[in-house]
This record gives C-alpha cells, structure tokens and sequence, in this order.
C-alpha cells in the first residue's frame, strides 16, 4: 500500500498532487477530445455521446445556424443547447435562410412528362372490388367452433350454388350480422383502403371473382365473400397529375440543393468529432 508523510519536506506528496493534477489533466482532455464540435462549438455535453445519425443532424443543424449568424439573420449571442436544442430566433433565422440560399426553379413541363413516363403507376387510382358478404360475427359468449362450422356449412352451399347469386341474397339476410344483410349483403365497390387490413390482404390478394373458396377472418368475424367484379388499378393522364409531379420533382431539386449547400458549409468550417456526410444527414433524406 503506498502512502505519503503529508509534507512537503521530502516530496512524496507534492508528486502524489502532481500525479493527481496530472491525471485530471488528462481526463480533462480527453472530455475535451470526445466533445463534437463545429467551429469549436460544442455539439453535446460531455460524457454524453448522441448516436451518429442524431450527432450528424446536430451538426448540420449548427452549420446552418452558424451560417444565419454570419448573414446577419441571427444574433451574434445566440447559442445552441448542448440537449440540441436551437432558439426559436435560430429556428426562424435558419428558415430565412435557407430561402434565400436555395433557389429551386420550377419543373419544366419535358420533366413532368419524363417523370410521368418513367412512373406511369404515379397518382394510379387504385384496384376496386364489388363484394356481398355474409358476416358470423364473433361476439363475447358465442361458441366460436359451432359458429364456423355454420360459415363453413354456408360457404360451400353458396360455392355449389349456381344461381347467379340470389341464393347469396338470401343466405346475407337470414345470416349475415352486417346490417349489408338487408341489401343482400351488397357492400358496393370498395379500395383495399376501405377495409381492415386484414379484410383487405384476403380478397385483394389475388384476382379471384366469384364466392371465394375459404372463409375470411377478420376482427369483426367471419366472412363468406363474394367478389361480384373486379377493376384493375386506373392509370391517370399526364394533365391530371401534372401539378402533383411538379411538386415531387421540386422537393427532389430542394433536397439536391440542400445537400450541396450543406456540403460547401461543412467544407469550410472546423469539424470535430463527427463524420459528417450531409447525403447521410436526417436533414436531407
């Protein structure tokens, strides 16, 4: 065990104290050393390490309003939280900003159409269905086993049945409880987008017409189904989609931009600590 006399007559604890201003020294540091930084402003406490993609969006972040700082836009004492947080002067100084450095023209009417082209699915309206059901719904107490073995009994009577579909009318409402069961169990055309999720995965799964062979399972119960009709995703012509491609394609050019200009910042100032590649920022993805 070492130990010292507690003078200073011979040394030994002045250099323990040495040792020890040494030792803070270093960690010092090396706190120092392990701080990111952006033209010597820190970008979080340290000790703390912020993930890389939430470090690299810090940094753009201080890029920028290091750069509204310069422009005029912000004030010179405006300074960043070490949590990353920005003032709300930051916030709204960094906006002006990059209006005034991101100059974007609007698409051309050759790029719209080399867009629309190149995506001809863009702005499709989606695939529809013309269904009737039959629904056994699951309600608490009902006997779950006897209530499909009834839908399963139905679902290959109305598969046998070839009536073109009253039988499915009159089965919908004697059984069915979906108020469609009035109607015939006619539920109309409808989007994959109309359904439960997992409604929709069954009967737009695949291209079947007619009462499908198995029963549905859905939150609401079981289904027999019958897909009266169907009608394939609509594409859209170019003038009814025109302004939405034009706005895709400037919020492409925006990015661009935003990226380039991220770039030319981080290449002039003093990076530490971070990688900072702006095509790998949250900033501009």
């Amino acid at each position: 065990m070492t130990s010292t006399c507690g003078t200073h007559a011979c040394g030994c604890g002045s250099a323990s104290a040495s040792a020890s201003a040494s030792a803070s020294a270093s960690d010092s540091a090396s706190d120092q050393a392990e701080v990111a930084r952006i033209n010597g402003v820190a970008l979080h406490a340290a000790g703390a390490q912020p993930p890389g993609d939430m470090l690299r969006q810090r940094a753009c972040t201080e890029l920028l309003r290091q750069q509204a700082q310069r422009q005029g836009l912000l004030a010179e004492d405006d300074a960043p939280g070490l949590d990353g947080a920005t003032s709300a002067a930051a916030a709204q100084a960094i906006e002006r900003l990059l209006e005034q450095a991101l100059q974007v023209p609007e698409p051309s009417e050759a790029a719209c159409r080399r867009y629309h082209a190149a995506h001809p699915g863009f702005g499709s309206q989606g695939e529809r269905a013309h269904l009737r059901h039959v629904l056994f719904a699951v309600t608490p107490g009902v006997d779950v086993s006897l209530l499909r073995q009834r839908a399963e009994r139905l679902l290959l009577e109305l598969r046998c049945a070839d009536d073109g579909g009253p039988r499915f009318a009159e089965a919908a409402g004697e059984w069915s409880n979906c108020p469609s069961g009035a109607q015939g169990g006619d539920l109309g055309w409808l989007t994959p987008e109309d359904c439960a999720p997992e409604f929709a995965r069954e009967v737009f799964g695949s291209q079947e017409v007619g009462v499908l062979a198995r029963l549905v399972h859905s939150r609401f119960g079981l289904h027999v189904v019958q897909v009266c009709a169907r009608k394939p995703a609509q594409p859209q012509a170019f003038d009814q989609v025109q302004a939405s491609i034009a706005l895709v394609l400037r919020q492409q050019a925006w990015v661009n931009a935003l990226r380039q200009y991220l770039q030319l910042l981080a290449g002039s100032a003093e990076v530490e600590g971070v990688q900072l590649d702006a095509a790998d920022s949250p900033l501009v993805q």
